[in-house]
């Protein structure tokens, strides 16, 4: 069978496998603790779910624009002003099946063959698989000082003239670091300094701890023309826990939104007009939800701070935002995936391994779920690699011996 070359360069999601995984093993009937995922459990906002009712009970659900239905493009139109102080138009905006999706066309529209797209280590793990989907090179910097937080000299010295864009992540996923304000400023600066994108993923924005105030990118920016290459990404999935409902969009200058629209037209067409009419609802509908999962997630984490804390020779930096947990596990193993298959194959707890992230050694813990699982899953994570723990573990009515060293 003939594959392309682009084809065999991409590996499978790691995270989606490990929900599979997750799924499985739970629908099996196995006590499975799911510290990988990367999905609010609140439920979506109410005016989300009316929104989409009513437009189910009309009858009336179409086709939509390539860029997004009137109504949605406003509210992001809206959001935009709220939260950046940033007047936009219709014709900045375009709505997409999910974040992932906007910043996918996007790509798309900037990137030829070789070109190279720079950003900080730890990174999602899509960033790597997109930017080669494109037949282009992903450039993954990390920070020289061994944190998770770069400073704009690890960025600057990896630019070439092979550089395209660079992608920004904050707060991070998986490390849940928050860039300073100071890196903010001089990344927008070097990227119109020397003419290059600046791709936004701002998909967390919202979900900060400790007093944090989101940073807003276009306060730095000097040039606020249509010359702009400047794009900002977001999305409804994390703050208002809609994972499901896969509406994201993208803010940038007119000619590459226009050039953004054309291609999502020929890949899916516009994106679902009922959940374009449920974000819709979340957008401009009552804002407590998201303060409420904010509260609940800082919360979260710091009980799983406590419980990492308490772990021997584990090292874990606090997060300033989203709901993971990027802790250093080396001292119990230098490979992250065999780590992590340990976990799910002796205590039924799934993590993700760090070598996606592009850091060895690591497990994304998250901290979406409850305080229980936070709880009884690093305390089963904590009996199978201490070597002073316990002879024996139970799980509900099931007893577990350690036959292992």
């Amino acid at each position: 069978m003939s594959i392309s070359l682009i084809a065999r360069s991409i590996g499978e999601s790691v995270t989606l496998k490990l929900n599979e995984t997750a799924a499985i093993l739970r629908a099996k009937g196995e006590p499975v603790i799911h510290l990988g995922g990367g999905e609010p459990k609140s439920k979506s906002p109410i005016d989300a779910l009316v929104n989409a009712s009513a437009l189910i009970n009309s009858g009336e659900i179409r086709y939509t624009p390539a860029d997004g239905t009137p109504a949605l493009k406003q509210a992001i139109i809206r959001y935009t002003d709220d939260f950046y102080r940033r007047k936009v138009e219709p014709e900045n905006v375009m709505a997409s099946g999910g974040a992932k999706q906007a910043i996918m066309v996007c790509m798309q529209a900037i990137l030829d063959p070789q070109d190279e797209v720079i950003f900080p280590a730890p990174y999602w793990v899509s960033y790597p698989e997109m930017v080669r989907l494109c037949g282009a090179v992903p450039v993954p910097v990390l920070p020289e000082d061994g944190t998770f937080y770069p400073r704009i000299a690890d960025i600057e010295q990896v630019v070439t003239s092979y550089t395209k864009a660079v992608i920004i992540n904050s707060p991070n996923n998986p490390s849940g670091a928050m860039y300073s304000e100071q890196f903010i400023a001089e990344i927008v600066e070097l990227c119109e300094r020397r003419g290059l994108y600046l791709i936004m993923d701002d998909i967390y924005h919202r979900l900060i701890f400790d007093g944090l105030r989101p940073i807003n990118c276009y306060d730095y920016a000097k040039d606020k023309t249509e010359n702009s290459r400047l794009v900002v990404i977001n999305g409804v999935s994390k703050q208002y826990a809609m994972t499901g409902f896969r509406i994201g969009w993208a803010v940038a200058n007119k000619k590459l939104i226009e050039v953004m629209t054309n291609i999502q037209s020929h890949q899916t067409s516009g994106p679902s007009a009922l959940l374009q009419h449920a974000a819709v609802g979340a957008i401009n509908g009552v804002q407590s939800s998201v303060e409420s999962l904010r509260l609940t997630l800082e919360n979260n984490r710091n009980v799983m701070m406590e419980q990492l804390n308490a772990f021997d020779g584990v090292r874990a930096t606090k997060p300033d935002g989203t709901f993971y947990c990027f802790a250093d596990f080396k001292v119990y193993g230098k490979d992250s995936t065999k780590l992590a298959r340990f976990l799910v194959d002796k205590v039924r707890v799934v993590t993700v391994p760090g070598v996606e992230f592009g850091m060895e050694g690591y497990l994304r813990l998250s901290t979406c779920g409850s305080v229980k699982d936070i709880t009884e899953g690093v305390e089963r994570m904590k009996w199978a690699l201490d070597p002073n723990s316990p002879n024996e573990l139970y799980i509900g009515d099931r007893k577990l011996v350690r036959d292992w060293r």
